[in-house]
């Protein structure tokens, strides 16, 4: 597996995305996500990326058994700052200092490890100054509790702001081919900064794989189903985004889902996109996407093809706790 760094941090060229093995994606099955895991581990995949939110909190604990007796083999991301109870009720957002360690303590011991690799804030906590939240965190690196510092959904004057404080080692944001909004300012500003970019969803939440045709096709309980691009009245005009990307698939016999990940591999070295996926048959289509190469001529085509700001609907009901 080819690697890249994210600030002085080396992890794989792309990681695994743990979130739909315990939240917001249907069916769960243990054993079949810690199988994926460690066939991700097998396979030279070092990032792997969870959240006390996820669950909630049973993400942690799922993640933390799967790694068992391979600690040495994985980066270990997770986050808080998104808060829901037990029944998974939203509590809104945290970034208070106290809140800082409450949470990583409580991160720590669902895990099972005595420090976290790269330890993110999950959103922007507008009650709180940035410096204050990072004063924390640095804090638990001085301890040994985490030993990088990364940032989610960030707006760039928050970056900066908290970049004065700490090195940042890796901001995380959505991007994907229906996903641009971070060509706007944000590359610019984490690349000044050294800082490296985690692509979150650049499959578009599976949409941009072609599994799903029409909204139905979802499972039962996933979030998706109240989500603006999966809307009925969106659904169909995002399919012509897939129609488009499968037309350079094709000609390159891979699937869209891959060359949508290798689209996103292929804007720099300090990019790691990290698909979620419960299952290994999916795993294993991941891995190989980074394998594929793009031309400037392919690059070129799906520039033109699937233009920033092409998907119909918001990336989220909610807009409020993002880009802040």
């Amino acid at each position: 597996m080819e690697t890249r760094t994210l600030g002085e941090l080396e992890v794989s060229a792309i990681g695994l995305g743990c979130m739909g093995m315990s939240d917001f994606y249907g069916d769960r099955n243990e054993q079949s996500a810690i199988d994926t895991i460690h066939y991700a581990l097998d396979h030279g995949v070092t990032l792997l990326d969870t959240s006390d939110i996820y669950g909630p909190f049973t993400n942690e604990i799922l993640v933390g058994k799967a790694i068992k007796g391979r600690r040495n083999e994985v980066v270990l991301a997770t986050k808080f700052g998104n808060r829901r109870d037990e029944s998974g009720k939203w509590l809104g957002v945290n970034g208070k200092p106290e809140y800082v360690r409450q949470a990583c303590e409580a991160s720590l011991k669902r895990l099972g490890v005595d420090h976290i690799d790269l330890y993110y804030q999950h959103r922007v906590d507008k009650n709180t100054p940035i410096e204050d939240t990072i004063g924390a965190m640095a804090d638990l690196v001085k301890e040994g509790k985490i030993r990088y510092i990364g940032m989610s959904e960030a707006a760039p004057a928050t970056i900066k702001r908290a970049a004065k404080v700490h090195p940042i080692t890796a901001l995380q944001t959505e991007y994907s081919l229906w996903s641009r909004d971070p060509e706007d300012e944000i590359l610019k500003t984490v690349r000044d900064l050294g800082i490296g970019f985690v692509a979150y969803s650049p499959l578009g939440r599976g949409f941009l794989t072609g599994r799903f045709q029409k909204p139905e096709d979802l499972p039962e309980g996933d979030f998706r189903q109240f989500h603006p691009r999966f809307s009925k009245d969106n659904f169909a005009k995002n399919l012509k985004i897939v129609d488009r990307v499968k037309v350079l698939a094709d000609k390159k016999q891979v699937k869209p889902g891959q060359l949508a990940l290798a689209w996103v591999l292929a804007q720099g070295k300090d990019i790691v996109p990290i698909p979620g996926t419960k299952h290994v048959e999916y795993l294993m289509e991941n891995i190989a996407a980074v394998d594929i190469k793009l031309s400037e001529d392919d690059l070129i085509f799906l520039d033109e093809a699937v233009p920033k700001g092409i998907a119909a609907g918001q990336r989220y009901a909610d807009m409020s706790n993002v880009n802040l």
